[in-house]
Order: structure tokens, then C-alpha cells, then sequence
């Protein structure tokens, strides 16, 4: 490692951030794009309007993206050229990161020593990028995973593809080298330590925060004119990737249940599912469909790709409940979200969602994914209008502690943190 050039700051100059797979200028709820892409943009504006300067690197997939683009004043986003100007699955891109590596090097090659005073890197393939360019330029590593393969694979949907070896060694890795690891929950923690050897010292516990000027509570028959819904039905929505892991199946299923004890449901019921096919669920891209078909509720079901903005707004807006019914979840911004508009949860007790989620305050959390359970919780939350109405309330009063500004102040505490530890190390090795 090379320090010569290191000057001590309070607060960095210039971060630069790697998102290998996934660029924040990507629309969420399809490909590769979700809740981390919200994260990296979120927190890169908020850091500069307080004077950071952030660069976000990330692979190239098309040959007319410009080499770099503003992605708000403070924050650029640069395209690096590593590989074919196509999106790749994951598993291809293991074999960019040398071609991706040496471009983000050779940015920096342009400027004098010392030009980025930080790195943070976004999931394993970025952590790996992030290793190295650690020790070219002798500054901290911040790392967070977003998702981890050994999680994942000991809670895999059916039919989902299990998470290959090579991942969880290039995990096992970056654990191992960066000076400051960021999760979402003080599960994420425990699982580093307890499955990866990491040192609970060396982890920072950093709760993602939600838009509170854009989520926001509106009127539901406004937001169900704009999206063509019926303005006395009774909304269940899921937002989010079309996958396995997501588990829009189980809402399905749910509804298909709880037609199956109420047939008058039927007249009702409006099953909203905003996202577009990721991952595994690539293959079967119309499987969804066909399984509402195969269940009967295909009349009742409305699919619509992913949304942004004011349309994602509607959708929180016009749904009665939001379920989030996934295997794995690091935390669950969409559940943060729709609780924000003032939409209770009906999400998976799983990873982070029993922090997004206040059990019987601003939803309810389902142990299991079994139709009968969901159908019971979806029940007691949608149609008891009494008990709709107080996790309504709840919903607003719990997102409201959640805001990007407060998670950048944790950011930049463990930037400086990372920053401690990473000096600790160059005199230990000086010595």
C-alpha cells in the first residue's frame, strides 16, 4: 500500500462509488435495477449537497452512453467500457472485472495522487474492484453487500437458481479487506459475523431511508383514476423485479385463497403488480401471467412495468395494502415506501423487512409463505377496515423516522470510521 499522499479530513473531498452490475441511472423494478440503485443515488445527492463530491462507476452497456454523466450537480456517473456494450447476466460479469478495474484505475491515473480520498463499494463484484484500487491508491474501502450468497441460498424460492461458489469466495474476500462494512439491520451484521468470519467491530449498521417530500400521502381516488383502477376496489399491490426470490407468486396465491372462502371477493378484489422480469425469472418471463391465469384471478389482476416518480407515487397511493413477499430481503425500500404514502405492509418476516415494518402497527409480518397464512394476514389487514385504518396510521408515523438525510449522517460517520481504521493499519505497518 502506498500513504505518502493521505491527508486526514473530517469528511472526504471526493468518494468514488462502484456499482459494477447496476447503474442508479437505471429505472428500478426490472433487469438488475432495485432497491440498491435507490440507494446509490439517494445517498451520492444527499452527500453532495454537503459538499462531497461523488463519481459512480459502472460497466458500460451500450456503445452510445456518454463516458460520463451528471447525474445531479456533485454527482457523476461515469461508464466504463469492460466487456460487451450489452447487458450481461451476473454471472458473466466475474470474468469484466479486469477490463472493469483497469478503467476505473486509469480515471484516476488522469488525475494527481490523492484525487479520491474514499472508496465504496456496492455488492461483492464491486467490493472486488474496490479491493484493488484500495491498495493502488492508499485509501479506506467502505463496502456494502446489499445481498449476501449464503443468505440466499439457505432461503431459496422454488425453482431459483442457487448462488454459485465462485460468489461466495469473492464474498468471503472482500469481508476479509475492506476496512468498514455497511449493512442495512443488526441482522445483516450478525449473519456477516456468524457466516463470513467478519469482525463485529468493523461493521456499521446504516438504515436506508425513503423520500419523504415524494412519498407521501395522497388521494387514493386520484391515483386510481390516473392508473384506470376502479375507485371502489379493494387493492392489493406488489412493487418490485419479477422473480423467484421477489415472490409475487405468493400474493397470487393468496388472493387465490381467499376468493376460493369468499366467492364475493371476486366483485372486489384488484391484484396491482408493478415490475418488470429480473434474475431467474428472465426464463419464464410470462410465468406470472400464467399462473394468475391458471388460478382463475386473471381478470382480477393488472400488470403494468416498473413505474418512476409520480406513477410509482399512484400505485403506493392507490393500493389499500403493499405486500412484499420475498424469500430475502436486506431490508425492503418499497416496503419503506408505501408505508411513507401511508399504505400499510403486509410483508415476509424475513432479513430487514421486521425493520422496514412495525408488526401490528404499520402492517403485518407473515412467518411463512404459505397461501393460507398470507390470505389470513392480507385479510385482517385489507378488509377490516377498522384495522386498515390504524396501520394506515401507523405506516405514516414509522416511515416518518426513516429519510435520506439520516442515513448519509450514518454514511459519513462510518467514512470516518473506515477512515480511523484505515490510518491504525498504515501506522502498524509503517511501524
Amino acid at each position: 500500500m502506498t500513504f505518502s499522499w493521505y491527508r486526514p479530513a473530517k469528511q472526504p473531498r471526493r468518494v468514488a462509488v462502484l456499482s459494477v452490475h447496476t447503474s442508479p441511472l437505471e429505472q428500478p423494478g426490472t433487469g438488475d435495477a432495485g432497491g440498491m440503485n435507490v440507494y446509490i443515488s439517494q445517498t451520492a445527492v444527499e452527500m453532495a449537497r454537503r459538499g462531497v463530491a461523488v463519481e459512480v462507476f459502472t460497466r458500460a452497456t451500450s456503445s452510445e452512453q456518454p463516458p460520463v454523466v451528471e447525474l445531479a450537480p456533485g454527482v457523476l456517473v461515469r461508464h466504463i467500457a469492460a466487456g460487451p456494450f450489452e447487458p450481461l447476466e451476473r454471472h458473466e460479469l466475474p470474468a469484466q472485472l479486469c477490463a472493469f478495474t483497469s478503467g476505473v484505475l486509469r480515471t484516476e491515473a488522469f488525475h494527481e495522487p490523492g484525487y479520491y480520498d474514499l472508496i465504496h463499494s456496492h455488492y461483492w463484484l464491486s467490493g472486488q474492484v474496490g479491493w484493488l484500487a484500495r491498495d493502488r491508491w492508499g485509501v479506506p474501502l467502505v463496502h456494502t453487500a446489499h445481498t449476501l450468497a449464503k443468505v440466499k441460498n439457505a432461503a431459496l424460492a422454488e425453482g431459483d437458481t442457487p448462488e454459485p461458489r465462485t460468489r461466495v469466495i469473492g464474498e468471503e474476500q472482500v469481508v476479509a479487506e475492506a476496512d468498514r462494512l455497511v449493512v442495512n439491520t443488526d441482522v445483516e451484521t450478525d449473519q456477516l459475523v456468524g457466516l463470513y468470519g467478519a469482525d463485529r467491530d468493523a461493521v456499521s449498521t446504516v438504515s436506508p431511508g425513503v423520500d419523504l417530500d415524494r412519498f407521501r400521502p395522497g388521494s387514493q381516488a386520484a391515483a386510481r383514476r390516473a392508473l384506470g383502477l376502479p375507485p371502489d376496489a379493494v387493492v392489493l399491490a406488489f412493487v418490485g423485479r419479477i422473480q423467484p426470490l421477489k415472490a409475487p407468486d405468493v400474493l397470487l396465491a393468496a388472493v387465490a385463497r381467499l376468493i376460493e372462502r369468499d366467492p364475493t371477493l371476486r366483485e372486489r378484489l384488484v391484484v396491482l403488480v408493478a415490475g418488470g422480469p429480473s434474475g431467474t425469472g428472465m426464463e419464464l418471463p410470462h410465468a406470472l401471467r400464467d399462473l394468475a391465469g391458471s388460478l382463475g384471478i386473471a381478470e382480477l389482476t393488472r400488470f403494468v412495468p416498473p413505474q418512476s416518480g409520480d406513477n410509482l407515487v399512484n400505485v403506493y397511493r392507490a393500493a389499500d395494502i403493499v405486500a412484499v413477499p420475498s424469500y430475502n430481503e436486506s431490508f425492503g425500500l418499497v416496503a419503506l415506501e408505501a408505508q411513507a404514502c401511508g399504505t400499510p405492509v403486509v410483508a415476509a418476516e424475513v432479513g430487514g423487512l421486521p425493520v422496514a415494518v412495525d408488526h401490528g402497527v404499520s402492517g403485518l409480518l407473515v412467518p411463512s409463505h404459505r397461501a393460507q397464512d398470507w390470505a389470513d394476514a392480507l385479510r385482517r389487514a385489507a378488509l377490516d377496515r377498522s384495522a386498515h385504518a390504524e396501520f394506515a396510521k401507523g405506516a405514516l408515523e414509522h416511515a416518518s423516522g426513516f429519510s435520506w438525510q439520516r442515513t448519509t449522517d450514518a454514511l459519513l460517520a462510518a467514512y470516518s470510521e473506515a477512515t480511523s481504521a484505515f490510518r491504525t493499519a498504515a501506522l502498524e505497518v509503517a511501524v
